[in-house]
């Protein structure tokens, strides 16, 4: 478990203070796979780095596996950091050692047995696909192969918490989803509870429970991933939703429509769940005495559940097209009309 509370950081330098952090309060709950998202800037990095005080918060407290980590101190704090892994953007690994050296880096910082080192270390390598690489060193690696180095290097000391640093942006898409794909394993298969950064919204559909969005050092909407999809407030969440989930009418079609006539609306549906298989576009036709154009569309499956919209154009008399307008009210549907002037 995870808990900021009421979390600010303030950077100071000869001319200026900059708040990087600014009032967060978010908890992430044991065994979630939760993210924060935001441009940069935004104090993301400050504030997963506040989980194992690579920054120390200026104000509020964070509170890491039932205890408060800003309390701590000594052989204390440095007890609870073992319970935190990390892994970075640019994986952080030490070009001089072997990939096997590299992983036991954790174990050999507190005088782990030598038989117990070999033993883990073997474990974790097969873990991450990657056995055969004992011996190579980091610059004999692909990025992807160093980020799974990276991850069981993270998990050497068995930590309760992962937190994850950019840990995709530096990799392409294939890659990027494998190693996602590796750290949902890490999350089912060793109940470690994460925490991802990212500016992708992508990593945030694949892989998370829950999502936190940031601007400005504060977060500004979060909620489970599937309301945060579908039901996006803040104006920045909308554009992050955007990026991975299009349901903008293309200007060559938009073009088409606005010399459209009376007899026209143009709705947007909202599916999620089981109303994503319900054939409704057909019973319009057949109920009302419409003809329906199928404009823009897209689905996608966020935590099991399909989730997508359509942009229809629906032609008629006035009097049809509002039956119809109710009609899809009345399957408890979100539907909107489009204005082309908006």
């Amino acid at each position: 478990m995870i808990e900021f509370k009421g979390v600010s950081k303030v950077f100071k330098t000869k001319d200026r203070e900059v708040k990087a952090l600014d009032d967060v309060t978010f908890r992430v709950e044991k065994g979630q796979i939760a993210g924060v998202i935001g441009f940069s800037g935004a104090g993301k990095s400050t504030l997963i780095r506040s989980v194992n005080l690579l920054e120390r918060p200026t104000d509020g407290d964070v509170i890491v596996n039932g205890q408060s980590i800003m309390s701590l101190k000594g052989s204390q704090l440095q007890k609870a950091k073992r319970d935190i892994g990390m892994i970075f953007q640019h994986f952080n690994l030490l070009q001089s050692k072997t990939v096997f050296e590299n992983v036991a880096v954790p174990l050999r910082l507190v005088r782990t047995p030598q038989a117990e080192v070999k033993k883990r270390v073997a474990e974790l390598l097969e873990f991450v696909g990657l056995s055969d690489k004992a011996d190579s060193y980091p610059e004999q690696l692909s990025g992807g192969q160093k980020q799974r180095i990276g991850i069981a290097r993270a998990l050497a000391s068995n930590p309760a918490v992962l937190l994850c640093d950019e840990a995709t942006s530096a990799l392409d898409p294939e890659t990027t989803s494998a190693i996602l794909q590796l750290l949902k394993r890490v999350n089912t298969e060793f109940n470690v509870t994460i925490l991802i950064i990212t500016h992708e919204m992508g990593v945030i559909r694949e892989i998370c429970d829950k999502v936190a969005v940031m601007e400005s050092g504060r977060i500004i909407e979060e909620g489970t991933v599937l309301d945060v999809f579908s039901k996006p407030q803040h104006q920045t969440t909308k554009n992050f939703v955007r990026s991975v989930v299009n349901d903008q009418i293309p200007a060559s079609v938009r073009r088409i429509l606005e010399q459209g006539s009376e007899k026209t609306r143009i709705y947007k549906i909202e599916f999620i769940g089981e109303s994503s298989g319900k054939p409704l576009l057909s019973e319009l036709v057949r109920k009302f005495d419409v003809d329906v154009n199928v404009l823009f569309g897209n689905i996608t499956e966020i935590q099991d559940t399909p989730f997508g919209s359509l942009t229809v154009e629906v032609q008629g008399e006035p009097e049809s097209l509002e039956a119809a307008f109710q009609f899809i009210l009345d399957k408890d549907l979100l539907v909107s009309e489009v204005k082309l002037d908006a």
